[in-house]
């Protein structure tokens, strides 16, 4: 059997530019293999047990290590393990949810490719939205406006910051000189606690940055934490908070439209991590007119997300 080479982007590009292109690249799924190895090992096999960097292709799509003779798959380990959809079904789904500018439903991802199931389709995007933010990215920087935010059902009795049955979630946005909105974080935080808040921040933000918030007491341990807090107080002031931090609830309001609009307010708790992390893949890369890097992005992150958060 012949060593393993590794490929080259296909003309020159690392990504199909079109629908067009996008079904002559995946045509089967030896194309869709053969792309997710270039993923996984950009600089040629690498074998997962012992680190070795020979190794012969065998057939189902599994690769021999020359050193240890371990037999790995370019799925294992990645949201594509064990799956029964094939890749060809799995692409499809990354690039039709990454080209529509608000996202899609489960349901919608069920009708457009024809998946058997409601649960099919809904586990594939459960998977994909857990690759769109990649562990170990950089934090925010700059001067950056921290609040907070509910998420659910209408409750009258619930106010301030009284949540109710409500979710929290913690919003941090870069703002830059000239006011624009850049960057974003959120987060699901249990309660608007010193150290709830202040675990979110230092997740968020790099230390040494301007913490910009309200005049909420549980902002006030930041500076301990190694950031310059500039707090305003809303009350005492001439300015509604929209005014004073126009960022943060420009951005909570979008989330929550995005919530209602695409999935119709149907988020359990439990699950809106994944809904966050979607909304700030998407809030990110909204000036991005190559929908194919999004694609690229996604897929890149399906294998490099995944392997990190399984340990393999």
């Amino acid at each position: 059997m012949p060593p393993i080479e590794k490929e080259r982007p296909i003309g020159g590009v690392d990504y199909p530019r079109d629908w067009h292109e996008f079904e002559s690249w995946f045509r089967d799924e030896t194309a869709c293999r053969n792309f997710l190895e270039k993923l996984r090992w950009p600089e040629g096999f690498i074998c997962p047990s012992c680190g070795g960097s020979k190794g012969w292709r065998r057939s189902r799509g599994l690769f021999q290590c020359a050193a240890c003779g371990h037999e790995a798959s370019v799925t294992a380990g990645t949201i594509f393990a064990g799956t029964r959809t094939p890749l060809r079904t799995w692409f499809a789904a990354a690039w039709y949810v990454t080209n529509q500018k608000h996202g899609v439903s489960a349901l919608g991802l069920k009708r457009v490719l024809g998946l058997g199931s409601y649960q099919t389709a809904w586990a594939m995007l459960h998977k994909l939205r857990r690759a769109m933010v990649r562990p170990g990215r950089d934090r925010l920087a700059g001067d950056v406006e921290a609040d907070e935010t509910y998420v659910g059902g209408h409750e009258p009795w619930a106010g301030g910051r009284h949540a109710g049955k409500k979710a929290i979630v913690a919003i941090a946005v870069e703002v830059p000189e000239e006011r624009a909105i850049g960057r974003v974080r959120m987060a699901r935080i249990p309660d608007v606690s010193g150290p709830a808040i202040t675990g979110f921040i230092k997740e968020a933000v790099e230390p040494g940055s301007v913490v910009l918030t309200d005049g909420w007491r549980s902002y006030r341990r930041l500076p301990d934490a190694g950031y310059v807090h500039k707090p305003t107080s809303i009350s005492g002031g001439g300015d509604p908070a929209h005014v004073v931090m126009p960022g943060v609830h420009r951005v909570a309001s979008l989330l929550k439209r995005w919530l209602l609009g695409t999935h119709q307010g149907a988020v359990r708790p439990e699950h809106l991590d994944y809904y966050l992390d979607e909304f700030t893949f998407r809030f990110n890369r909204r000036r991005s007119r190559q929908r194919g890097m999004l694609f690229y992005r996604l897929l890149e992150q399906a294998v490099e997300v995944a392997l990190l958060r399984t340990g393999t």
